[in-house]
């Protein structure tokens, strides 16, 4: 299937390409300033994401991003266009109502507003705990979805108490779940996830057939529905602090 849509007349159509950004604002992210790193870091990703979705032919990113802590809100009520994008910080505060920011996903995963032809959405989920509710029947709802299905999900354990066994439920693979123990690896984290965009974008990583690990057997690159992501994930943060 071409990449690209042709309207009547040549003009040629961007798919849509949707970017969530969910984000655990419960009240142990205040400890140790981690909500402020995240607000810093998601802040200083979005030059970055601008400028590589200004030569892209391929894709039009919109970016949403939702809170969840005691219930789950996003920001805007729309997806927003990537060149006029701003964030909004968080504060900290409240439990964990992961079951909450799931149920919303689903909402904004249907179609509409989501477009058939839409490229697979990414979904970057930040949390440094547990889940305070029942989570488990809105996530298989998510996961059963066609855009649920489809869509690159990444998570983010920040610190040592994230519930990793949630995330990798939430991501399906366990090399998705990336580890930020300390305020440095946050922000090369959250900068990496931001770059998955570009992936998603970009033909090749919707190829087929792909390798999947290093001679090594180190993995590479991951398969995640019809996607394949390059694992290039930054490392070697030093000792943990979170």
């Amino acid at each position: 299937m071409s990449e690209m849509i042709r309207r009547p007349g040549g003009e040629m159509a961007k798919r849509p390409l949707n970017f969530f950004w969910v984000v655990d604002c419960s009240g142990s992210m205040s400890v140790e300033n981690k909500m402020q790193q995240v607000n810093y870091a998601i802040q200083s990703t979005i030059p970055d994401m601008r400028e590589a979705a200004k030569d892209n032919t391929n894709a039009q990113l919109y970016v949403q991003a939702m809170q969840f802590s005691t219930g789950a809100t996003w920001l805007t009520t729309q997806p927003e266009e990537i060149e006029t994008y701003q964030w909004r910080d968080m504060t900290a505060s409240g439990v964990t109502d992961l079951g909450k920011a799931f149920e919303l996903l689903c909402g904004q995963l249907s179609i509409p507003p989501m477009s058939d032809r839409a490229l697979p959405p990414v979904i970057v989920l930040l949390s440094d705990g547990q889940p305070t509710d029942s989570y488990r029947s809105q996530l298989d709802q998510l996961l059963n979805m066609p855009w649920g299905k489809k869509a690159v999900r990444i998570a983010i354990a920040i610190g040592r108490d994230a519930d990793r066994s949630v995330l990798e439920e939430f991501t399906g693979n366990k090399e998705l779940v990336l580890d930020a123990n300390n305020p440095q690896a946050l922000v090369a984290m959250i900068k990496w996830a931001s770059t998955v965009a570009k992936q998603v974008s970009t033909p090749a990583s919707r190829r087929a057939n792909v390798e999947t690990s290093t001679p090594s057997g180190a993995p590479s690159s991951v398969q995640t529905g019809p996607v394949t992501i390059d694992l290039a994930v930054p490392d070697d943060f030093g000792d943990d602090v979170w």
